[in-house]
C-alpha cells in the first residue's frame, strides 16, 4: 500500500470543513447523519469541528461484502436516525465513487420532510460518477484507485489507519 493522503492533511482539511459547515448552518437546526460504517471515523472528527449546535444520527448503507472491490446490491437502513422533520440535514459519507449510494440515501431521507438536505464526503473519486450530483462538501479529490484507511476498509480491515492509502494489486 502507498499513502495517498497523510493524517496531518486529513486533520487540517476536516478542521477547515467543520468551520465552513459551522458558518453555513449558524442558527439553523442541524442534524449530521453518518452513513455507516466507512464514514464513522470522519464524522467523529468532523462533528467535533462543527461549533454550531447539532444532533447526530447514523444510517446504514452498504453494497460491498467481504473481499470485493465491486459493489453489489445496496441496502439502506434509517432506523437510527433521529426525527429530522423541519431540520437541516447533512448526510456524511466516506467516499463518493459512483454516487449511487449517496443519491439513494438522499432519496430515502426526502420522505421524512427535512427543511434541507446537503451532502458531504471525505473523498471524491475522479471519473467514476454515474449520477448527476456531487457532494455539497468534500475534503479531497482522488484518482480512480481502491483506497483504505481513516474508516474505509477492505474486507473489514484497515479502517484504523490514520491516513488514506491506495491498495495495490498485490494487497488485494
Amino acid at each position: 500500500m502507498k499513502t495517498l493522503i497523510d493524517a496531518a492533511e486529513i486533520r487540517q482539511r476536516v478542521h477547515n470543513l467543520g468551520r465552513q459547515i459551522s458558518d453555513d448552518y449558524r442558527h439553523k437546526p442541524l442534524t449530521v447523519v453518518s452513513v455507516l460504517t466507512g464514514s464513522l471515523v470522519f464524522v467523529a472528527d468532523l462533528v467535533r469541528e462543527i461549533s454550531t449546535p447539532h444532533r447526530i444520527g447514523v444510517a446504514h448503507a452498504s453494497s460491498y461484502r467481504g473481499k470485493t472491490t465491486v459493489p453489489g446490491e445496496l441496502k439502506i437502513s434509517l432506523s437510527l436516525v433521529p426525527d429530522i422533520r423541519g431540520r437541516d440535514v447533512l448526510i456524511v459519507d466516506d467516499i463518493f465513487d459512483t454516487g449511487q449510494t449517496l443519491k439513494r440515501v438522499v432519496e430515502a431521507f426526502e420522505s421524512y420532510s427535512p427543511s434541507s438536505i446537503r451532502t458531504a464526503a471525505l473523498l471524491l473519486k475522479e471519473g467514476r460518477s454515474t449520477v448527476e450530483m456531487v457532494p455539497d462538501y468534500f475534503c479531497f479529490r482522488i484518482p480512480n484507485v481502491f483506497v483504505v484507511g481513516y474508516g474505509l476498509d477492505y474486507n473489514d480491515d484497515y479502517r484504523h489507519l490514520p491516513h488514506i492509502a491506495e491498495m495495490e494489486e498485490a494487497d488485494l
